[in-house]
């Protein structure tokens, strides 16, 4: 069960810490114990969280439910260091010091430069950031140095070659993806193939949308007794080079499931590859949305637009034809936050979208198209 590219990692199943379970606005910690224990009990021992993850409240978490609760061998732990968080050079050991504070550890097992794109990487490179990481390295207080990717392949290999002592590289990759030119999974993965460096998958359900799916894609699942979410995980942790796949599980039911296939992970049969083929097929014909959920767009927007649930209104109200949605757009996402109409048109939401999405295009859109009906009971 130990990775080949790391032998201390147990498996390549990892617990993505992005998307806890909550109590209203709270993280419900007491099922995050029962998911960690979960966890822990299967054999796996990899968990990823981020500074900003839950708006900073993951890395405290992990600290209530997982290191102080367990013995650092247990268990293997990945944090980042993002853009946003820093300007200086000065700035990013005291951030540091930080996160290792609010995880309760004394050291990081991997370290990741957070989110590189071409505009980010200029801001790393400026502040040392990578040269930071390495020192940090050589002081006990990270394992391997990594880095999170959202870009193309040429910028991937630009950094590669800056930087050869990147240990590992996280990037998107799911079966929707594979293939897609403006996410450029599979050249990026390639990049990485290239380069010699272990891949780490990120949203391999594509924030939901693979396991969300339409009645006739759901029928393809049924015919050979699978779930969406299988198909989905096993085929992200298909490629030779993948040592590790990352799912942000939101239930302790979400992990028994995904516990079930994912401990030791099984390539996918030939009728089942010819399944994700038509799934896949289904999915780019209806034009959906491919937001993932992530919510970088929400933390800087001027005017408290909730982006990604406008986006899966309008996605919903396609796919299902169902009309009700223009009333929850009205009486629920925008009662008490921006209309896509109060767009500024400033931008920040597309600086920080890792799916390079047209996002004021898509705004204006469900403006038009949720912003002139009249309510049935007005």
């Amino acid at each position: 069960m130990n990775n080949p590219f790391f032998p201390e990692i147990h498996g390549k199943f990892g617990f993505g810490c992005m998307r806890f379970p909550k109590l209203g606005e709270e993280i419900d910690q007491e099922q995050v114990c029962r998911m960690v224990d979960a966890f822990l009990a299967s054999g796996l021992n990899y968990f990823d969280t981020a500074h900003g993850y839950h708006s900073g409240l993951s890395e405290t978490t992990l600290k209530a439910c997982l290191s102080s609760r367990y013995p650092r061998d247990r268990y293997l732990l990945t944090d980042k260091l993002t853009g946003s968080y820093f300007t200086t050079e000065a700035e990013i050991r005291p951030l540091f010091e930080s996160q290792l504070a609010a995880c309760g550890v004394d050291y990081f097992d991997f370290y990741l430069m957070h989110a590189q794109n071409a505009r980010n990487f200029e801001q790393f490179k400026a502040c040392r950031a990578y040269e930071t990481a390495f020192q940090l390295k050589a002081e006990g207080k990270i394992r391997h140095v990594g880095l999170s990717f959202h870009d193309t392949a040429e910028v991937l290999d630009k950094i590669l070659n800056t930087y050869p002592q990147v240990e590992a590289v996280q990037i998107q990759f799911n079966y929707l993806d594979d293939g897609d030119l403006a996410v450029d999974s599979r050249r990026v993965y390639e990049t990485c193939v290239k380069h010699g460096k272990p891949v780490i998958i990120m949203e391999p359900i594509k924030g939901g949308t693979l396991t969300n799916l339409p009645e006739e894609c759901m029928a393809f699942c049924r015919e050979l007794g699978k779930s969406p979410a299988e198909l989905a995980l096993r085929y992200a942790a298909g490629p030779e080079q993948v040592f590790m796949v990352l799912s942000g599980m939101s239930s302790i039911q979400q992990m028994e499931e995904n516990l079930s296939f994912m401990v030791e992970p099984q390539p996918l049969n030939r009728a089942e590859a010819a399944a994700v083929d038509k799934i896949r097929g289904h999915l780019r014909s209806m034009k959906l949305i491919g937001c993932t959920g992530c919510r970088y767009c929400v933390d800087g927007c001027p005017m408290g637009i909730l982006i990604p649930d406008l986006f899966h209104t309008l996605d919903f109200r396609s796919e299902k034809h169902d009309w009700n949605q223009d009333r929850y757009y009205r009486t629920v996402l925008t009662a008490e936050h921006g209309k896509a109409s109060d767009c500024l048109g400033c931008g920040a939401c597309e600086g920080v979208c890792p799916q390079n999405l047209p996002i004021r295009d898509y705004l204006a859109q469900i403006a038009e198209k949720f912003e002139n009906q009249e309510d049935d009971d007005d």
